[in-house]
């Protein structure tokens, strides 16, 4: 939850932060020549770590009647699951195209390279359903939009977003809604 966020809860894990920034791996050039990737994986690695990150990300959505949260694939399974579990509701993964086995539907969205697509089942978010996304990294925020976009083809409301990171230098807070979106690290 980043401190540019009004929903910002710091919560009495005063060493979080820190704990968190010492353990993501920058890795240059991936997955392309210019990229500073930020590797989440020792903190998942961390039991303790990974259980007080995913409070930490529910924290802010606690009492908010949230019904689904959908992880966004992959690594927003990683995060959405445990904290669907803490926040008492249903978690729905948003994959790319061909890998629900289930009646689906899609939204395609644009990438600097290209562009993609997502898809829910249809029966996975119904009318009325408050939504939380969650993923990792908050970028441009094309594919988090994607997802909400989504949400909202099946009658679902997105009560709000919730990120590991967050590149502020970037332009994902203003395309999400700044003050749906959540993230315990900001760069």
């Amino acid at each position: 939850m980043s401190n540019k966020s009004p929903l910002f809860v710091a919560g009495h894990d005063s060493t979080l932060l820190e704990d968190v920034k010492a353990r993501i791996r920058d890795v240059p050039d991936f997955p392309k020549p210019g990229i500073l990737f930020k590797d989440v994986t020792p903190v998942l690695a961390d039991p303790h770590l990974f259980g007080r990150v995913v409070n930490a990300m529910a924290a802010p959505f606690q009492g908010r009647h949230i019904t689904r949260v959908v992880g966004v694939e992959a690594r927003g399974f990683l995060l959405g699951a445990p904290i669907s579990l803490a926040l008492h509701t249903g978690f729905v993964p948003a994959r790319k195209p061909g890998k629900l086995p289930y009646k689906t539907v899609t939204e395609r969205y644009a990438l600097e390279y290209g562009d993609d697509g997502l898809q829910l089942h249809e029966d996975a978010v119904g009318r009325g359903d408050r939504v939380l996304i969650v993923d990792d990294l908050l970028a441009t925020g094309g594919t988090a939009e994607a997802t909400a976009r989504l949400v909202a083809k099946l009658g679902g409301e997105v009560v709000g977003f919730s990120f590991l990171i967050s590149l502020d230098f970037l332009p994902g807070r203003e395309r999400l809604g700044r003050e749906k979106v959540c993230s315990l690290l900001s760069y």
